[in-house]
């Protein structure tokens, strides 16, 4: 069913913040076929354009994301799982490499792969309400979308494997003391935080930050030596940057510095 506007994923802009919203509240945002072709046609197309330099995904009503679509699960041979999952990563893997920061406002229930969604942002930034759950073993299935691999490097793997082998709901407020959530927000205040978070990210460097996103993801699995091969490269793309230079420049001036993300 879609949203009561008819569109399943709304977008709108602000300024340089793009937002993306699941929109089916009566199914608590769960991934159905009409939010999985927003989320497919949006995610991609922000990632390459340059007028947006950061991205928000948040939902309507009291879920974020229910998680997958129950009906959606008849289909599930091996030929139709592996091209619904490659599918997925068409915008999964844009969103989790993208230079542009992405902060996650998670309203309320973040279930299955809505926890998996939530967890995709870089700032995860959640309401007082929000609940996290895995849902998965619940089911037989295994976490998808990326969160086996999130998930320990949020909250370490003795606590990840806590949380995912025994399906525990996890309260916001726990959320954030273990490290899952970076900010947490009054219901009424959580967009507004949001907003604010994204709009710094935004103004920032967005090439930097890029970098800085790709020194963290591959921080686990390289040695140092491959590592710090890897922080030089960053390091001498960033030094040429047009940001660098402005920075440089700001600092000496004593001023602000004015980052066109290049």
């Amino acid at each position: 069913m879609d949203g009561s506007d008819g569109q399943s994923v709304l977008l709108r802009r602000e300024g340089a913040v793009a937002v993306v919203t699941l929109n089916e509240p009566a199914s608590l945002n769960a991934l159905s076929a009409g939010i999985k072709d927003g989320i497919e046609a949006h995610i991609p197309a922000l990632v390459a354009d340059s007028a947006v330099r950061a991205i928000v995904i948040t939902g309507t009503g009291r879920a974020f994301c229910a998680g997958g679509d129950i009906r959606a699960f008849d289909q599930r041979d091996t030929t139709a799982m592996r091209l619904r999952m490659q599918r997925t990563y068409r915008w999964l893997v844009p969103l989790l490499t993208s230079d542009k920061p992405v902060v996650t406002a998670v309203n309320g229930v973040a279930a299955g792969a809505g926890f998996s969604l939530a967890l995709a942002g870089d700032v995860v930034c959640a309401s007082t309400e929000a609940k996290f759950k895995p849902g998965f073993p619940g089911i037989g299935a295994v976490p998808d979308l990326a969160l086996a691999y999130a998930l320990p490097r949020a909250v370490g793997m003795v606590r990840a494997k806590d949380i995912l082998l025994f399906n525990r709901e996890v309260s916001a407020t726990l959320a954030h003391e273990i490290g899952m959530v970076a900010h947490l927000a009054e219901p009424d205040m959580l967009m507004d935080t949001a907003l604010d978070l994204a709009g710094q990210l935004a103004a920032g460097p967005t090439l930097a930050f890029g970098l800085t996103k790709q020194l963290l993801q591959r921080a686990f699995e390289l040695p140092l030596e491959g590592f710090l091969e890897l922080e030089a490269m960053a390091q001498t793309t960033a030094f040429g940057s047009a940001d660098f230079t402005e920075g440089v420049a700001a600092f000496r001036g004593k001023r602000k510095p004015d980052f066109k993300g290049g």
